[in-house]
Formats: C-alpha cells, structure tokens, sequence
C-alpha cells in the first residue's frame, strides 16, 4: 500500500501505526519527527503533480484542511481519496480507525485504545470557563462552530463563546474579542504560532493559556495525552 497523506495529523498516526505505507505528505507534516517522505506541497495547495508522480494507491484528506477542486483532480486522475470528517472526539477516533485499515494496518494500533481509554474516563469538569479561542491575527480569527478543538475544549471545561457562530471559524475584530470579557483567552501554537510575546499583549487584563496546537488540532497519536497536557496549560493559566 503506498499512501499520500493530506493532513498533518494523519500523518502521524499511518507514519507510526502503518510502517512504510506513506510515501508523500504535506510541507507542514512535522510529526513523527523523523519523518522521510518526499513533499508535496501544503494542505491548501498540494502539487497534484508531485502527488501523482508518487503513484500512490490512496490519498487520505481531510473535508475542512482541503480544498474539494484538489481531490476532485486526484479522483479524476484516477487515485482513490478517502475524506475525513472531524467535529469532536467520538468522529476522531472512529475516522482513525478507519484510516488505519485502509492503509493496510493489521490490527488496531495500542494509542488509539489509550486514546479512546482515557477521553472516555474523563471526569465531569468541576468547573465551567468561558473563553475566546484565536486560531489567526491579521485579521483575528476564532473558534466558531462545530470544530474538532472546541469539542476538545468543551470536554476539558472550557466554553469558547464563539460556539454558536454561523461559521467555523469567524473573523472578529479584536475589541470585541476583548469586550466579551471571557474568563480566558486560549491562544494554541498552530495555525497562527502563538507564544508568549505574540498574542497575549493584544489581551491586557484577561488571563491568557499558551497550549499546544498539536494537542487541541490534531487527531492522532497525541490524542492518548491531550487532556493531561492541555489540563496543565489550562490549570495554570487560570490560577
């Protein structure tokens, strides 16, 4: 099985689930960080030429990292391209499942069972916070509705105002961004690469959490680890 991967996050989980199966990803496929596959480009912008040159028998995507005219090429062309669909946990683990038998794995791999272990023994949160989560600046935008890492966030107590928001991710101007006055500002590494002297300025007066983006974006291997990771950032935060 030869397989092209789309998405970061699949990436990661075929390259330690499936051995040898992936011969292409992405330029922002960082993860395994040994990672030796040719490039293919970015999720928005994939060489379909390189892509097919690799004569890959799937090609595994994502409906919200990539562009429908893109895979509609690649099927055109004659590859098969299985699409994702990833608004919370339970879609994430049974679309990784799926991922991995289509890539040739032979049984379910131990961090998808950890994975599922430990967001189902996941406690009620003894507490509720309300927060605004950017995911870009310039212009600001936010989690909006029905994403993967606001279903991530709801699970570990924390309620992103923009949550009923027409869309997935809304351009809002920062001062109303600052005058919803959330408990906290949630500001992850990835898309926009936030840090502690780029994001929290803009901020002054609201408690702000610097999280890994890998750990509320992505499905995969870091699942396993996520509440426990973000849980700490969280915490700390709002002390």
């Amino acid at each position: 099985m030869r397989v092209v991967s789309l998405v970061p996050s699949l990436t990661e989980a075929i390259a330690v689930s499936v051995p040898g199966a992936l011969v292409g990803a992405t330029d922002w496929c960082s993860h395994p960080a040994d990672l030796d596959v040719p490039r293919i480009g970015g999720t928005k912008n994939p060489k379909l030429d390189r892509i097919l040159a690799l004569a890959p028998d799937l090609v595994v995507a994502n409906e919200e990292e990539n562009r429908g005219p893109d895979l509609a090429a690649l099927r055109a062309a004659g590859v098969e391209v299985l699409v994702t669909v990833v608004c919370d946990i339970p879609q994430a683990l049974a679309e990784l499942a799926r991922v991995l038998e289509a890539c040739g794995a032979k049984s379910r791999p131990r961090w998808l069972d950890e994975a599922e272990t430990v967001w189902a023994a996941l406690p009620p949160p003894e507490h509720r916070t309300t927060a605004v989560v950017p995911i870009w600046r310039r212009p600001w935008m936010v989690l909006g509705r029905d994403t993967f890492a606001g279903d991530v966030l709801s699970r570990l107590g924390v309620d992103h105002l923009y949550a009923t928001h027409a869309e997935r991710y809304p351009r809002i101007p920062l001062d109303e961004l600052r005058a919803a006055a959330p408990d906290l500002v949630v500001l992850p590494d990835e898309p926009y690469r936030f840090t502690a002297d780029d994001g929290p300025e803009a901020f002054p007066g609201l408690k702000c959490a610097l999280v890994s983006g890998r750990h509320v974006t992505w499905y995969g291997p870091s699942l396993a680890e996520a509440p426990r990771v973000l849980g700490e950032a969280l915490r700390a935060a709002l002390r």
